[in-house]
């Protein structure tokens, strides 16, 4: 019977690991002892897994031992080591230079390694450079193992596809990817996944494939955001309304319905980094891709400095002044604040002199000051009020929200998302 442990229990480890557990013995392996205890209780506090669906899988017994199906959670290695797949799915990050930082994907591979035995498969759903998984990984996974590639132990490759915060497109309705290290380790990789994905997988020719088509995804939709991002600041300056444009041209059958905004997150604002340094690894500098990122990097300080402007037009002195920032996180409805770009807004406006207060009720107060230093708060300061409000995430609760009472005389409301009616001016 197949025995999956799943390595890391983050916003793509756990939805996968409570799919698998409704067919298979799964347990869960995460360094966080917090998160295991958490979890253990049938909570998720990134909420890509409603408790209520969490509960009916989540066993306080390894389902190893008695081949029932069911999620056990630990961080113990030793109720790892019966299983004979390990996927795993911790995150791929940057460094402070943009550089790929595989640390991580390192360390899980090296405890993978340390109770891989003959015939197990691993494989890797973190998002990487074309290459990563047999040139990075295997290696870590082998000398650490003491077996051997594609004769002891084998390898698939199936790129994560979760969008967090999504309720309508979770795990099971996106087709997946599938690879293998050899065409029978390819079958077996897509049959397993093909148990559980609803909407069907997608066996590529070999892991590289898989791997360029996965980061190739975010790059795109990198490289379009940032077009118009370009747009946006073109529109501005020509005084035209820039969602007004894109609705007109959005007519047509084929045009892309892309807006812009703070492209943040741990997928589309890191990934085109990864494709960037293998490229320039063999000697090709990608102009398109490195591009579109400088440009999407620059939107913070662009809303900041539209926002001080609007300022100075209204005669609002800006240094001391006031200013209310409606979210933190690095999309709608999700309490994700991992690489947003929001941050960049509030450093910027700083820089200014601006007092800036931050209002999100989805966000972590304590994980936005641990990131970043800055501190959120979950519910409005009763009575305050403001001599700017920027909406920077367009939360459910901010679609309906009376910004009136919020407002000192003469403010500015400066809209990124474009849903604010009656906004100074949106980006």
């Amino acid at each position: 019977m197949n025995k999956i442990a799943i390595i890391g229990l983050g916003y793509v480890g756990l939805p996968l690991a409570r799919l698998f557990a409704t067919k298979y013995p799964v347990v869960g392996f995460d360094i966080n002892q917090k998160r295991i205890e958490e979890l253990k209780q049938g909570k998720d506090f990134t909420l890509e897994v409603e408790d209520e669906i969490l509960q009916k899988v989540i066993v306080q017994s390894n389902p190893f031992l008695s081949d029932n199906t069911g999620l056990y959670c630990s961080n113990n290695l030793d109720e790892i080591k019966e299983a004979n797949y390990y996927v795993i799915t911790v995150p791929t990050p940057v460094d402070k230079h943009n550089r790929p930082d595989l640390t991580p994907l390192y360390k899980a591979s090296e405890t993978v390694g340390k109770v891989l035995k003959k015939g197990d498969v691993v494989i890797y759903e973190s998002t990487v450079f074309p290459g990563a998984t047999e040139e990075e990984c295997i290696p870590v996974l082998e000398k650490v193992s003491g077996l051997k590639f594609n004769v002891d132990f084998f390898a698939g490759y199936s790129p994560e596809r979760i969008n967090p915060g999504d309720k309508e497109h979770t795990v099971e309705k996106i087709l997946k990817v599938t690879s293998g290290s050899t065409p029978e380790i390819g079958e077996k990789v897509d049959a397993l996944y093909k148990s559980i994905i609803t909407a069907g997988t997608h066996l590529a020719p070999t892991i590289k494939v898989a791997e360029a088509a996965k980061v190739i995804e975010n790059s795109q939709r990198d490289i379009n955001i940032a077009f118009v991002n370009e747009l946006a600041k073109i529109f501005n300056i020509l005084d035209i309304d820039t969602h007004a444009v894109l609705e007109a041209a959005g007519t047509k059958w084929n045009f892309l319905p892309f807006k812009p905004g703070l492209v943040g997150g741990h997928c589309i604002g890191v990934d085109p980094y990864y494709l960037a340094q293998k490229a320039q690894e063999h000697g090709y500098h990608p102009e398109i891709i490195l591009a579109g990122r400088r440009l999407n990097d620059s939107m913070g300080e662009y809303v900041a400095a539209q926002v001080v402007k609007l300022m100075i037009k209204k005669g609002i002195t800006v240094k001391g002044a006031s200013l209310l920032l409606l979210g933190v996180t690095f999309k709608e409805n999700c309490p994700d604040v991992r690489n947003t770009k929001i941050v960049d807004v509030v450093k910027a406006l700083e820089d200014y002199g601006i007092q800036v207060t931050i209002f999100d009720p989805w966000a972590n107060p304590a994980e936005v000051k641990h990131e970043y230093n800055l501190v959120c708060h979950n519910e409005l300061v009763s009575g305050s009020k403001y001599d700017s409000i920027v909406l920077g995430v367009s939360h459910k609760e901010f679609l309906n929200l009376d910004l009136e009472p919020l407002k000192k005389e003469n403010a500015v409301v400066y809209d990124v998302k474009g849903i604010v009616k009656g906004s100074d001016a949106k980006l």
